[in-house]
């Protein structure tokens, strides 16, 4: 289903390597363990928490990886840290405006610096970030692992899954989250790790 019909026909029929076409993976874990941290390190306060509300799907062709499209969306409610006053600090206008804008959204648009060993791509992926309904272009370093058929391995479901890696930073002022607040108390620049599997079931 997720790999061209064509593939198995040229394979069995005369013997070519398969024609594997751009896969779509699933970025909603039914297990919920894909997660992005993050962490605010301020001199006199260090902020970090974590977001589990990850959906969004992947486009990934392991013959054309500078061509991985795809979108990440994380749900703002989803965000969390250890006190509970912050949490809603987090949620209220001044910060994220959770009622407002729900959703954090990466579209990624493609891949560039690729380099690839076996079944690891390594690169930089163009796309645009809207945080609190302000959209930027960035780009981000991101390592990609494609684990042919071990999806049954996980779910007991036949399929293929992509492992997604990335760290980099963005600046809340550049989005319009706190902007103006003393950099002592709150830093400005976020740091972000992604850790997220991507799920295609045959």
């Amino acid at each position: 289903m997720k790999k061209s019909i064509l593939s198995f026909v040229a394979t069995a029929a005369f013997g070519f390597a398969p024609i594997v076409n751009a896969i779509e993976f699933d970025l909603e874990d039914p297990k919920g363990v894909n997660n992005i941290v993050f962490l605010l390190d301020a001199p006199l306060e260090s902020i970090n928490g974590t977001a589990t509300g990850i959906t969004g799907s992947v486009s990934f062709d392991p013959a054309k990886p500078e061509e991985t499209v795809g979108n990440v969306v994380v749900a703002v409610d989803s965000l969390s840290v250890a006190n509970p006053t912050m949490v809603e600090h987090m949620m209220g206008g001044k910060w994220l405006a959770a009622d407002k804008h729900p959703t954090i959204n990466f579209e990624m648009k493609g891949l560039s610096d690729v380099s690839q060993d076996g079944t690891k791509v390594e690169g930089m992926a163009h796309g645009v970030m809207t945080i609190k309904g302000v959209s930027k272009e960035i780009k981000v370093p991101v390592s990609l692992s494609y684990l042919e058929g071990k999806l049954a391995d996980r779910q007991r479901t036949p399929g293929d899954i992509l492992v997604i890696r990335s760290e980099f930073s963005v600046k809340r002022s550049d989005f319009g989250v706190n902007p103006g607040d003393s950099e002592d108390k709150v830093a400005d620049e976020i740091e972000l790790r992604l850790s997220l599997g991507g799920f295609a079931p045959y």
